[in-house]
C-alpha cells in the first residue's frame, strides 16, 4: 500500500502562511495498490488537487475507475466533491460509500445536494462520471485483489465509520472524528438525576464500546487518527464535540500496539508553530516508553506499507 495525504485539516480549509508547512485543505487521503489500483477516503477539500493529479496520472492510462469511501459526510468531509475533476469526465466510474444515516435523504442525496444550482453552477444530472452510491454500515469487505475493509462505528455527532484496510500483511486504519466513549449518566449519588443502576451500565457501555476501538486498529501498521484538541481544551469546552486530544490518541495507539500514529484533523486554528511544538513535547514525553511511531499528518505525506 502506498499512501498519499491530500488533506488533513479539520472543520473548514485554513489556507495561508501560518499553515502551509502541514497544510489546509480538508480530509482526503489516497491509498495505491499494485497494479495502480486506487482507494479514496473521503472528498475534502483535498480532493481536487488529488483529482487533477488524476487527471495527468491515470487519465492517459485509460478511464477513471475508483472507489470514495466517506467517513462521514459533516460539510469538511465532502465539500470538494463537486470540484473533482474526473467526475466531469466520461467514461468515469466511481462507487462512493458510506455511512447509513436514519435521515430521509441517503447518501447521493446527501453528496449530491451540494450540485444544484443554488449552491454551484453543475446539477449533478449532468455529470458524464458514472457514479453508484452505497450506504455502509459495520461490516467487512473483500474489495477483491487481495484487498479486504473493515468498518467501525466511531463516536461523532452524526455516523462516522473507521475503515481498516488488510492487504498482504500490512494493515492501515482511520479513526476520525472520533473521541472517546463516555458515560453520559450521571454518576454523582447527590445529582437529582442518579440512578446507580443506569450510572452502572453506562459505564460498562462506554468502556466496552472504547475497547472495541482499541480492538479495530490492534496491530495496525499505521493509524491515522482524529487528534483535534489538547487534553485542556477538551475537558474546557469540546467534550462532545466529537473529536480527540493528542493524549488519548496517543495512549490508544500504544495500548493497541500500533507501530505508527498520525495526529490528524488539526483544528482550523493551530499553526504550523503550534503543531510543532506539539510533536516535539510529546515525542520528549514518550522517548524510552513505547516503540510507537508518532507524526503530524502532513499535506503531501506520502507512506509505503
Amino acid at each position: 500500500m502506498k499512501i498519499k495525504l491530500w488533506g488533513v485539516r479539520g472543520s473548514i480549509p485554513t489556507p495561508g502562511p501560518d499553515t502551509k508547512h502541514f497544510g489546509g485543505n480538508t480530509a482526503c487521503i489516497e491509498i495505491r495498490f499494485d497494479d495502480d489500483r486506487l482507494i479514496i477516503i473521503d472528498a475534502g477539500s483535498g480532493i481536487r488537487p488529488l483529482g487533477d493529479y488524476m487527471m495527468r496520472h491515470d487519465l492517459p492510462n485509460g478511464p477513471i475507475h475508483t472507489q470514495i469511501f466517506i467517513t462521514h459526510t459533516h460539510w469538511d468531509h465532502i465539500m470538494g466533491f463537486p470540484f473533482f475533476t474526473p467526475i466531469y469526465i466520461p467514461g468515469t466510474k466511481i462507487d462512493v460509500y458510506g455511512p447509513v444515516t436514519y435521515e430521509e435523504e441517503g447518501l447521493e442525496r446527501i453528496i449530491g445536494d451540494q450540485l444544484r444550482y443554488r449552491y454551484f453552477p453543475v446539477k449533478h444530472s449532468e455529470l458524464a462520471a458514472e457514479i453508484i452510491y452505497h450506504p455502509l454500515k459495520e461490516c467487512s469487505m473483500d474489495l477483491g485483489d487481495g484487498i479486504t475493509l473493515h468498518t467501525k462505528y466511531l463516536n461523532h455527532p452524526i455516523l462516522c465509520l473507521g475503515y481498516r484496510i488488510e492487504y498482504k500483511g500490512k494493515v492501515f486504519c482511520t479513526a476520525y472524528d472520533t473521541e472517546p466513549f463516555r458515560n453520559v449518566f450521571p454518576t454523582d449519588p447527590s445529582d437529582p438525576g442518579y440512578e446507580p443502576t443506569a450510572a452502572a451500565e453506562g459505564e460498562a457501555v462506554a468502556r466496552e464500546e472504547n475497547e472495541k476501538i482499541l480492538e479495530f486498529f490492534k496491530g495496525a501498521d499505521l493509524l491515522i487518527h482524529d487528534a483535534q484538541y489538547t487534553h485542556e481544551e477538551y475537558l474546557s469546552s469540546k467534550m462532545g464535540w466529537g473529536h480527540s486530544t493528542f493524549e488519548y490518541v496517543i495512549n490508544s495507539a500504544h495500548k493497541a500496539e500500533v507501530r505508527k500514529v498520525l495526529l490528524f484533523h488539526h483544528d482550523p486554528n493551530r499553526t504550523d508553530e503550534q503543531l510543532n511544538r506539539v510533536i516535539e513535547e510529546y515525542r520528549k514525553k514518550i522517548a524510552g516508553h513505547t516503540s510507537l511511531g508518532i507524526e503530524i499528518a502532513t499535506e503531501g505525506m506520502e507512506i509505503t506499507l
